[in-house]
């Protein structure tokens, strides 16, 4: 599949310029952070929850408690994904907006189990923090009864980018305008103390050296 979905709830209808219809377009997104908030009916009632996430070429993952009630199944769920890249400052008010890239994933879960459960946590926190999950002790059977995953395919989604200057240049006032640029970076490692006695690892520092 080379192409992202056209349905009723992921075609662009505002803005269209700013959609992106290419799948890969929808991996750069997923790649570029580690964080979704995840949109669910409970009883009735919407909620949004941040949670980390990980995903393959089908799906995205993400994981809970069992107690947790905005992991819900049988029914559709809606995970978005935002980054912020700059504030757009305009010659007017009106016309100031922001550079971002988004995604907005619709998709009926699939709660994991036994090695797909595994492979799937494997994925999640490789996302968040390459070599860790050989590095680090893995879940316990105790732990992974606890924990629920779900799987959301990636069948159904929609991807927008906003990106350049503001669009007032002809504008009358005489004003400064331009891009306010936003970017994130990972500062040096705080060890625990009772890990003092440990170096950090160097998958860990590498997530702190620039590039």
């Amino acid at each position: 599949m080379s192409d992202l979905s056209a349905t009723e709830r992921t075609r662009h209808r505002r803005l269209r310029e700013q959609g992106r219809t290419d799948r890969e377009a929808l991996f750069e997104v997923l790649r570029a952070g580690f964080v979704c908030h995840l949109g669910v009916v409970v009883d009735g009632d919407p909620m949004v929850v941040p949670t980390v996430y990980g995903f393959d070429d089908d799906h995205l993952y993400v994981h809970g408690s069992v107690a947790s009630r905005s992991l819900t199944r049988d029914t559709t769920v809606c995970v978005t994904i935002t980054h912020v890249d700059g504030l757009v400052l305009a010659r007017s008010v009106f016309e100031h907006g922001v550079n971002y890239r988004s995604a907005m994933i619709y998709g009926v879960p699939r709660v994991l189990e036994g090695d797909e459960k595994l492979a799937a946590l494997r994925c999640l926190t490789e996302h968040a923090t390459p070599g860790q999950w050989d590095y680090a002790r893995q879940p316990n059977r105790k732990e992974l009864a606890a924990t629920t995953i779900l799987a959301v395919p990636l069948a159904e989604a929609s991807v927008k980018v906003r990106e350049g200057h503001p669009e007032d240049a002809g504008d009358p006032h005489d004003v400064w305008a331009g891009i306010l640029p936003l970017t994130r970076s990972w500062q040096a490692p705080v060890t625990e103390p009772q890990a003092a006695a440990h170096p950090v690892p160097p998958h860990i520092l590498a997530r702190t050296t620039p590039h």
